[in-house]
Parts: structure tokens; C-alpha cells; sequence
């Protein structure tokens, strides 16, 4: 599971993502609350495919929104969607990325699986938050359900969602957890870095 083979994997798929979007409306607002966002937060958002979650984020009056995505045509749809000046969009690797700030809000939306190393992206995205902050992995569907979707050709690309008590441990080596959901709704695990 190499990152050029991801990033080609998702320039296939980004012409028509959209079109094959689902959304539950509760289940991203309990994600978001639980995250923090809310006005005044700068937010990071990893894996931002076409830009998801930005609509989101600046509704609930986010200051800023960083998106970045490994993936160039992926990036280049959201940049165009949201060409806010209180919107960045960049194509690049979030665990080399240099951003020059930290965030109130780091969220990794529907996008966990898709890297090789948990271990280390949680230690990065960590080091990435404002104290105070709040880190959050999330997807909108169960862990079960994820692991099905990605059971087909996605399975080059991706490996299985760990378990939620698993994951809440990689997190509690930098954060204090404070949300752990999983169940037959969504999944999230969020962690708040101490002030």
C-alpha cells in the first residue's frame, strides 16, 4: 500500500465522486460536535477527497479550513467548490506537509484505512493541534460497513478499520480521548491535547 498507488487510485475515482456521495446529515453532526467544530476554530481536514466536509465546517463558522489530499485530482475539485479566501486546499502528504500553524480542530473523515502506518499518522496529526485541540478519526457508516466497502478493488488500497478501543490506545500516547463510538451507525475516536 504505497502512497503513489493511493493517490493514482483516488485521480480515478475523483471525476465522479460526487455523484456516488452519501451523506447522513446526524451522523456528520454528531462527528462534528463531538470534534469541536464550532465558530472560530481553524480546522484541518486530512484526506479531504473533493471536499467533503468543508460546506460543514464553514456552516458551523469555522475561522479557517486547511484541506489537504495525496491525491491531485481530488484536491483540484475541492479547490474549485470552495474558493473561499478562508479556505486552503492543498495536494500533498499530510505526514511531510509543512503548515506553518497548528489547529484547534485535526479531522480524518472516511479516509483512516488508507494509511499504511496508524501508529505514526496519530503522532503526526497530534503534533499538528493547538493546545487544547481536539484530533478525530471518523467515518459515517460502522466499522463493519467500512470493511465491506473496502473488501473489493479498494482492498489494494486500504486496509481494515481497526477496532475503536484500539485505536482510542494509539490516541491516548498523545491525547486524552474523549469520544469513542463505534457502533452500527458510524465510528469515531477523538482526543483532546492537554493546554
Amino acid at each position: 500500500m504505497d502512497k503513489q498507488s493511493i493517490a493514482a487510485y483516488f485521480d480515478s475515482l475523483a471525476p465522479n465522486w460526487d455523484a456516488g456521495l452519501v451523506r447522513n446529515e446526524p451522523v456528520i453532526d454528531t462527528i462534528l460536535t463531538g470534534a469541536g467544530v464550532r465558530e472560530g476554530t481553524d480546522v484541518l481536514d486530512v484526506a479531504c477527497g473533493t471536499g467533503v466536509l468543508i460546506a460543514d465546517y464553514l456552516a458551523r463558522g469555522a475561522r479557517s479550513v486547511t484541506a489537504i489530499d495525496i491525491s491531485p485530482g481530488m484536491a483540484e475539485i475541492a479547490r474549485k467548490k470552495f474558493p473561499q479566501k478562508a479556505v486552503t486546499v492543498l495536494c500533498g502528504d499530510v505526514e511531510t506537509a509543512e503548515f506553518g500553524q497548528k489547529f484547534d480542530c485535526v479531522m480524518v473523515y472516511n479516509a483512516f484505512p488508507h494509511f499504511a502506518d496508524p501508529a505514526r499518522l496519530i503522532g503526526t496529526l497530534a503534533g499538528l493541534l493547538k493546545p487544547g485541540g481536539t484530533l478525530t478519526v471518523a467515518h459515517g457508516m460502522s466499522r463493519a460497513a467500512i470493511d465491506r466497502h473496502h473488501s473489493g478493488q479498494a482492498s489494494a488500497y486500504s486496509r481494515g478499520l481497526m477496532d475503536a478501543d484500539t485505536l482510542a490506545a494509539l490516541f491516548a500516547r498523545h491525547l486524552v480521548v474523549t469520544v469513542k463510538i463505534s457502533d452500527e451507525r458510524m465510528y469515531q475516536v477523538t482526543g483532546r491535547k492537554l493546554a
